[in-house]
Order: C-alpha cells, then structure tokens, then sequence
C-alpha cells in the first residue's frame, strides 16, 4: 500500500512529458523561443535622455506668462553682452578686432565732442536772450565749438587710420568707415556710449 501512494504523489509532481512534445512538434521548424519562454527577464533601461527643469505650463496663459519671461532675460541678457562689448551680442556695426581698436582710441582720450552739444545748448540759450554782447558770444561760441569739432575729427581719423593700418595691414574693412565710426563715437558722452569704454582715459593704445 505504500507504494502505491508514493507512486500517485510522484506523478502529480513530475511534469506531463506529452504537453512538452506536443508543444514542440506545434511550433514551426525555424522557431525562436522568446526571453519570457526561457525564463530570461530584459533588464529596464535607464533613462539618459535631457532632464527637464522647467515645469510644463498647466494651460495658455501660463505657456504665455513663461515665454514672455523668458524673452524679458534673453533680452537683459543680450542688452548687458552689448554694453560689456561681448562678440556675440553686438550689433554688426560694432563688430570685429579693427572696431575695437577704433573705440579704445576714441576712450583714451578726451573729445571735443563730448563737450558739443553741452555748448550747443548754451548758445541756444544766449540768442534768444535780447542783448547784443550775449548774441554776439554765443555766435562766437558756437563758431569756435564747430571749428574745435572739425580739428579734432580730423585728428580722430588720422590716427584711425595710422592705427588700423599698422595692426590690420590686410583688413577688409574701409578705412573711410572706420573713420567715421571713430568720429560718431566721439561726439557721444562717454557714459552713453555703447558698448561702454573699455579703455580709461590717458591708456596708450
């Protein structure tokens, strides 16, 4: 009797052998058993791509509030990269090594036309003011103001050109443009210029 039930308990643990073959002889002759058949688990993969900071806006209005804020610091950012005279952010007339040159020229010393249009001013004032004398000064103001302005442009643009010349003797660039370049930027404050004086007044350049 003993044997018979440990008979029964051996063949409900051992694995049917029939469903094995009939399983196999079902399958096609070029079957590939899959990773989930063999047991084989596919490990996960990791996720390498960009990690995304910014939340995704909830509707419109927030899309919009997100790209304005953003277009507020790329315009900060490219405002301040112009004053600081970085490449990227300049402006096409102020870009290249001979324009550089041309405005630390200018920095380092001290225009005639920064003090233009102070003087302007001030013979505007005086020739609408009823006496003579004043009228007759602030004619003679205004004359000496403009010839001080034509000596010292004429000034600027020779040594723009000496200068450019003999550091950039194969530029591309027209001497006649940076001259006037230079020019333009001396009858400018110097704290309005743009970009703002790298060099301090009295640098030899």
């Amino acid at each position: 009797m003993s044997s018979l039930f440990r008979r029964k308990s051996a063949d409900a643990t051992t694995p049917e052998p029939e469903e094995e073959v009939t399983d196999a002889a079902s399958r096609p002759k070029g079957y590939t058993p899959s990773k989930k058949e063999l047991g084989v688990v596919t490990p996960k993969r990791q996720n390498t791509g960009r990690r995304v900071t910014a939340e995704a806006p909830a509707n419109r209005r927030e899309a919009m509030k997100q790209m304005r804020e953003r277009q507020r610091h790329e315009r900060a950012e490219a405002s301040e990269g112009m004053r600081a005279g970085d490449e990227r952010f300049l402006l096409a007339r102020d870009r290249g090594a001979e324009r550089k040159l041309v405005r630390d020229i200018i920095d380092s010393r001290r225009t005639v036309g920064t003090w233009f249009f102070g003087g302007a001013l001030i013979v505007l004032i005086g020739s609408t003011v009823r006496v003579p004398a004043i009228q007759l000064a602030s004619n003679l103001l205004w004359a000496l103001l403009a010839i001080a302005v034509i000596v010292d442009s004429v000034l600027i643009a020779r040594k723009v050109k000496r200068l450019v010349k003999e550091r950039f003797p194969k530029t591309g660039q027209r001497i006649g443009s940076l001259q006037l370049y230079g020019v333009m930027r001396g009858l400018t404050f110097r704290r309005m210029r743009v970009p703002k004086p790298q060099a301090q007044l009295g640098d030899k350049v």
